[in-house]
């Protein structure tokens, strides 16, 4: 194991899971006003109605795609039948399809920002751009190890060796050796997942802690309307009619 791998594959993602936490605590600290998605949707509507859903759709099934076979080992899904074949074809066609769903909506919220509406590109911040940069360069690796490698090629075998390091993270005891000797766009996709923990705090995904479960318990809005005003005829107190 060389220093570049201790850096790159022990040093580097707890160095960016101390910024991750820090960085939230700070945010939330010092910003709760800006604890928002910063939501362009005033400026342009159309393209947005298509990008965001696909987008959020897509990257939930990714992550969970990636929870599964980076959590869970290998020996329990063949102890629950599964082969290693199986396995590999359900991960690939799941991937390959969360995939293009994914990269679907980024570029369309891509195009929408820098090309189809100036006024959304005016309102881009440097840290919008920081994290559409490693965000677009993450989802762009990801699609070639899947379709590239596991579909069009040989295939990988990830289980066995980054999946063994990345679980020895949360044990402390990753060994770095094992995803050194992995392909090297799953190095930099590794990389590129520890950057983006690291700039999460101080951009617009810390809005994904924001969902407003509480609003599954609360209680019914009650409207009523306003009284309507007395429109009857004013009674006369002077003498009897004529």
């Amino acid at each position: 194991m060389t220093v570049r791998d201790t850096l790159l594959f022990v040093v580097l993602p707890y160095v960016c899971l101390a910024v991750f936490v820090v960085g939230h605590i700070w945010r939330y600290r010092a910003d709760q006003f800006g604890w928002t998605t910063r939501t362009s949707q005033i400026f342009e509507k159309r393209w947005l109605a298509w990008g965001s859903p696909l987008f959020h759709f897509g990257a939930l099934l990714v992550i969970l795609g990636h929870v599964g076979g980076l959590l869970i080992p290998s020996s329990w899904t063949r102890a629950l039948g599964i082969s290693d074949h199986t396995y590999h074809v359900v991960a690939v066609a799941g991937g390959t399809v969360a995939g293009i769903i994914l990269c679907a909506g980024l570029v369309i919220l891509l195009l929408r920002r820098f090309v189809f509406s100036r006024r959304v590109t005016l309102v881009t911040t440097p840290m919008d751009r920081v994290l559409y940069l490693l965000l677009g360069a993450e989802v762009l690796i990801g699609m070639w190890q899947t379709v590239a490698i596991n579909v069009f090629g040989s295939g990988y075998e990830y289980r066995g060796t980054i999946s063994v390091w990345f679980r020895g993270l949360f044990v402390l005891d990753p060994d770095a050796a094992l995803i050194a000797s992995a392909p090297a766009v799953y190095q930099w996709h590794a990389v590129l997942a520890c950057l983006l923990m690291a700039v999460w705090p101080f951009t617009r995904l810390v809005h994904v802690w924001s969902v407003p479960i509480g609003y599954l318990t609360r209680p019914f809005v009650v409207y009523r309307r306003r009284n309507a005003p007395d429109r009857s005829p004013v009674a006369t107190t002077s003498g009897s009619p004529r």
